[in-house]
């Protein structure tokens, strides 16, 4: 079986979890400075029409299926995925191992104090495990140099193994990419709202809703007026793309 499968133009790295935990392991243990995505439907659609965001995601040393219509689609294309790697399941386990290893973290982004309530989750769960540094910015930050340079400074002080960043998509996958070469982390992820799960803020989908890829629905009725566009309207083109590559 192929290592990358091909999904909309987009090339998506065929692992396992535990795959992906012994290649980040890898790269941290090789201060690489690379950075990782998990795209799910949203992201394959806003890839279509965003030349950033596409930079971004051809620039990534791993790209990680995030969804369970990602795996349908790439069964349909005739190219099955191992395993769906959300950013909000490899966060706590990257925690877990993180702590084992001794690697160094920091969480950056998230609504008011998520971040830091997640971190406090966090050490109250792995007594050992080193969090460095918390920030969660003002809105519209990414086009603020000076607050820009100060998270810069930050993370870069902090000397973490792992940033890991959630800020929801493209914002967080287009700031790892403006800003990696400048804050030198051996390996950055963006993981959506995993900050708002732990700290539980947002309560996630339960465990069966994940698993019958209803997790989109379940955002959708706890946050119907911000999403119902989202997923209504604008991903409703991954189908229409997932066929067109189906006969092509």
């Amino acid at each position: 079986m192929p290592n990358k499968i091909n999904l909309c133009n987009i090339k998506i790295d065929n692992f396992s979890m535990q795959e992906t935990v012994e290649e980040i392991d890898y790269l941290i243990k090789q201060k690489a400075q690379v950075f990782a995505v998990t795209p799910n439907v949203d992201h394959i659609v806003k890839l279509q029409s965003d030349a950033e965001l596409r930079r971004a995601y051809e620039n990534a040393s791993l790209v990680l299926a995030d969804g369970i219509p990602i795996m349908w689609a790439a069964k349909f294309l005739g190219a099955p995925l191992k395993e769906k790697i959300s950013g909000s399941d490899l966060f706590p386990k990257l925690c877990e191992v993180a702590t084992e290893r001794e690697y160094r973290l920091f969480f950056l982004g998230g609504r008011p104090e998520a971040a830091l309530k997640a971190a406090e989750i966090l050490r109250n769960r792995h007594a050992k495990i080193q969090i460095v540094g918390t920030y969660s910015p003002p809105f519209n930050f990414e086009n603020d140099k000076v607050e820009n340079d100060k998270i810069v400074r930050m993370i870069k002080d902090s000397k973490p193994d792992i940033l890991f960043v959630g800020l929801g998509a493209p914002k967080q996958e287009k700031w790892i990419y403006r800003h990696k070469d400048e804050y030198q982390v051996p390996v950055s992820i963006g993981i959506g709202a995993s900050f708002e799960f732990i700290s539980g803020m947002v309560k996630r989908a339960p465990l069966w809703m994940q698993k019958a890829g209803l997790e989109w629905f379940w955002r959708l009725v706890m946050e119907p007026r911000r999403l119902w566009k989202r997923y209504l309207v604008d991903d409703m083109k991954f189908f229409w793309l997932v066929l067109r590559q189906k006969v092509n």
